[in-house]
C-alpha cells in the first residue's frame, strides 16, 4: 500500500492539486490506550477483509483473493493490486490464522489461487516463461488483469514477500496433516519466487516506494528471508529450490547498507538523498524473529546497528520545521513519522503503518531481550539506550533477575515509549477507526491521501499482536546463523525455473523461444509526459494505444534523455513499431513519423542464453508542451 509515489505528485501539490482529505472527527477523548488499541484492532482487521475480493464490502468488482490498496478511484488512484502490499497484507492474516483465527482460512485460500494465475499474466515487465521477468511487476488492476501505465517497474520485494507469507502457511498445512496441498498447491507459486529471488536479487529495482532505482535494504533483508524459509521448506517436502543457494551472497550484501551511523535506505542509485528512510525500520520489522539472536545478520530490531539506525530515523523527524505537529514532544516521546525527510508526495506528511511500525519495531526488540534475558549495550547503540536509561554506557551488559533489575527497567521503559507511538496515532484516529495513507503534519494532523488503506490497517493489527506478546513462528535456524558470510560479496545469480502453479489454479502456459530486445529511444520530454512504445505484434499492442508498452525514464539525462523499454519478442520475428508521447492534461497522443522495423535474433536453442538486441533510435517528429493544467 505504499504505491503511487508516486512519480508525479511533487508537482500536483507545488500546483495546488493536493487530494481533498480525508474528512473524520478526533478519536473520542479520554479513551485509554488499551480500550484503544482493543477496539481499533477490530477495526482494522475488518478493513483488511473489507479491501479483499470477491466479497470486500469496499472493493466490490475485485477478483477472489486480489487485495486492493484502497477502495479510493480519485486523488489518489489507489484502486489496483500491488504485489508488495498485498504480500504484506496476506503475511498478517497468516500470522493471525496460525494463531488461532480459522475464520482467516479462506482468505489465505483465495489469495493462493489468485497469485498463482497473476504469475502467469504478461504484463510490462514481462511474463512468467521462460525467466520470469514478470514476477516483477508492481501491480495489476483489480480484475487481476495486466496494469499497462507507466511506472517504477520492476519492483524485485514483491515475490520475496508473497513467498514469505505463503511459506508460512505452507508450513501450517505439513504440520496440519495437509502436506499435499503443501506440495501441490502452494509450493508451485513459491518456487516460482524464490526462483525469481536466486536470479535477480543483485539486480537493481524500485524501492518500495517507487521513486528510487537501486538496491534497497528493505528488499534485500525480505529477499535474504525468503531464501533461508525456502530452504527449509524445500527440504521438509522433499523438492529442490533452485534460488536458495544464493543466500550466503545476499545476507553479505546486506551489511553494506550501513554507513557507520545508521542504515542507508538505497544504494546503488543516481537519486540523491541522505539516505534516512522508513524502509530500514520496515524491513526489521518484517524479518522478525523473536528467537533470533540480537547479532544475527538479519538485523532484527534488538540489533545493535539496528537500534542506531532507528534513533538517527526517528530524530530526524523531530525537526519542527519538517514536521510542526511534533513541536514540543520531548527526546524520549513518540512522535509522528513519516517515509523520508526529502519527501514530497502529498507534501510530505506522517504516515500511520509508519508511526504504527516504529511501535512495533521497538515491541520486538523488548520481546527479543526478554526471550534472550539479557540487554547488551555498545558504541553503535549507546544513544538509543541512554534515551531509555541515561546512564547507560558502552559495554553495559544488563542481565533478567539482577538485585538492581536494570534489565526490567529498560524493558518497561521501551515498551512505554513503543506506546507512546500508538498513542500518536491514536490521537489522530477519527472517531470510526478508518486509517488513511497519512495525516497532516501541521495541527490538527487530518487524515489525508488514500482511505481505508490496506497496509494501514494491516500495520495495526501486527502492531497489536506485537504489544500483546503474540509473535509468528521463528523463521531463522540455527544452521542458517552458523553458515559463514564469504569474506567479500559476489554478485551472484542463478538462472531460475518458472513453471505454472497450475495445482493452484494457474493456466498451463508454454514457452515459445524467445529473444530479448531491448528498445531505446532518445526523447526530451517535460515533466509528466510519457513515451510509449506500440507495434504490430500483440507484445507491442498490436498498434492498440491502451495495450502499448509504457517505456522508463530512470535512465533519462539532459544529456542523453533515454527512456527504454526491454521486451521479449518471439526469436527470428520482424516486428513494426513506433513511439507515442502520451501528454499531460488529457490530450491526444503525439505519434512519431518515423516507420521503425527489427527482425528479434534467431531461437539459441534450450538452456543456451537468451539472445539480445539493443536499439538506439531517436524520436522523429513533432514533440509536446506542458499543457499547463
Amino acid at each position: 500500500m505504499i504505491h503511487a509515489s508516486r512519480l508525479f505528485w511533487g508537482a500536483a501539490v507545488a500546483a495546488g492539486f493536493l487530494a481533498t482529505s480525508v474528512a473524520a472527527g478526533q478519536w473520542p477523548q479520554g479513551v485509554s490506550l488499551d480500550s484503544f488499541v482493543f477496539k481499533e484492532r477490530a477495526i482494522a482487521l475488518q478493513g483488511v477483509l473489507d479491501n479483499i475480493g470477491p466479497n470486500g464490502t469496499k472493493v466490490p468488482g475485485a477478483a477472489a483473493g486480489i487485495v486492493i490498496a484502497s477502495p479510493s478511484k480519485v486523488n489518489p488512484n489507489y484502486f489496483f493490486t500491488w504485489t508488495r502490499d498485498a504480500a504484506l497484507t496476506l503475511k498478517t492474516l497468516v500470522d493471525e490464522f496460525v494463531l488461532g483465527n480459522a475464520a482467516l482460512r479462506p482468505y489465505i485460500d483465495d489469495y493462493v489461487r489468485s497469485q498463482a494465475v497473476l504469475q502467469t499474466v504478461t504484463n510490462p515487465s514481462g511474463s512468467l516463461l521462460p525467466s520470469g521477468t514478470g514476477l516483477g511487476e508492481p501491480k495489476f488492476n483489480a480484475d487481476g488483469s495486466r496494469f499497462n501505465g507507466n511506472w517504477g517497474r520492476p519492483q524485485r520485494d514483491g515475490p520475496a514477500l508473497r513467498a514469505i507469507a505463503l511459506i508460512q502457511y505452507a508450513n501450517w498445512l505439513v504440520e496440519h496433516g495437509e502436506r499435499k496441498k503443501a506440495k501441490t498447491t502452494v509450493w508451485p507459486v513459491i518456487s516460482n519466487d524464490l526462483s525469481y529471488v536466486g536470479q535477480y536479487w543483485n539486480a537493481t529495482g524500485f524501492d518500495l516506494w517507487e521513486e528510487v532505482s537501486g538496491s534497497s535494504l528493505f528488499t534485500t533483508q525480505n529477499q535474504y528471508r525468503s531464501l533461508v524459509e525456502g530452504a527449509v521448506l524445500a527440504k521438509r517436502l522433499g523438492v529442490p529450490c533452485n534460488g536458495c543457494g544464493q543466500s550466503p551472497n545476499v545476507v553479505c550484501f546486506l551489511q553494506t547498507y550501513w554507513n557507520g551511523k545508521f542504515f542507508t535506505g538505497n544504494i546503488n542509485t543516481n537519486t540523491v538523498r541522505g539516505g534516512v528512510d522508513a524502509n530500514t525500520v520496515l524491513g526489521p520489522i518484517s524479518i522478525f524473529d523473536v528467537d533470533a539472536p540480537c547479532d544475527s545478520p538479519t538485523l532484527q530490531p534488538c540489533h545493535s546497528r539496528v537500534l542506531a539506525n532507528f534513533k538517527v530515523f526517528v530524530d530526524t523527524f523531530r525537526n519542527s520545521t519538517l514536521y510542526p505537529i511534533n513541536g514540543g514532544i520531548r527526546s524520549t516521546r513518540g512522535i509522528a513519522l513519516g517515509r523520508y525527510p526529502e519527501d514530497v508526495y502529498f507534501d510530505g506528511n506522517p504516515w500511520y503503518l509508519i508511526t504504527l511500525g516504529a511501535a512495533e519495531f521497538l515491541h520486538g526488540a523488548a520481546a527479543q531481550w526478554t526471550r534472550q534475558g539479557v540487554i547488551r549495550v555498545d558504541a553503535d547503540s549507546l544513544a538509543f539506550f541512554r534515551d531509555l536509561h541515561p546512564s547507560a554506557r558502552a559495554g553495559d551488559t544488563y542481565r533478567r533477575g539482577k538485585k538492581t533489575d536494570l534489565f526490567s527497567s529498560i524493558v518497561a521503559a521501551t515498551t512505554a515509549y513503543a506506546d507512546s507511538f500508538v498513542a500518536v496515532a491514536q490521537a489522530y484516529t477519527p472517531a470510526d477507526g478508518a486509517l488513511a495513507e497519512q495525516f497532516l503534519k501541521t495541527p490538527p494532523g487530518t487524515p489525508l491521501s488514500a482511505a481505508a488503506l490496506t497496509w494501514s490497517y494491516a500495520s495495526f493489527v501486527s502492531m497489536a499482536a506485537r504489544r500483546a506478546g503474540r509473535n509468528p513462528r521463528g523463521w531463522t535456524s540455527a544452521a542458517a546463523q552458523k553458515t559463514p558470510r564469504p569474506s567479500s560479496c559476489a554478485a551472484s545469480s542463478v538462472a531460475g525455473s518458472y513453471a505454472p502453479a497450475t495445482g493452484a489454479g494457474a493456466p498451463n502456459t508454454t514457452a515459445p523461444c524467445l529473444a530479448s530486445v531491448l528498445f531505446v529511444v532518445n526523447a526530451t520530454t517535460y515533466y509528466g509526459e510519457n513515451i510509449y512504445l506500440v507495434g504490430n505484434s500483440s507484445d507491442l499492442g498490436a498498434w492498440d494505444l491502451d495495450n502499448a508498452q509504457p517505456m522508463v525514464s530512470s535512465n533519462y539525462t539532459a544529456q542523453r534523455p533515454e527512456w527504454f523499454a526491454q521486451m521479449s519478442l518471439a526469436a527470428g520475428q520482424t516486428v513494426s513499431y513506433a513511439y507515442v508521447r502520451q501528454q499531460d492534461c488529457g490530450r491526444p497522443p503525439i505519434w512519431e513519423t518515423a516507420n521503425r522495423t527489427l527482425t528479434a535474433p534467431a531461437c539459441a536453442g534450450t538452456g543456451a542464453p537468451l539472445p539480445t538486441l539493443e536499439t538506439d533510435d531517436a524520436w522523429t517528429g513533432p514533440v509536446g508542451q506542458p499543457g499547463g493544467c
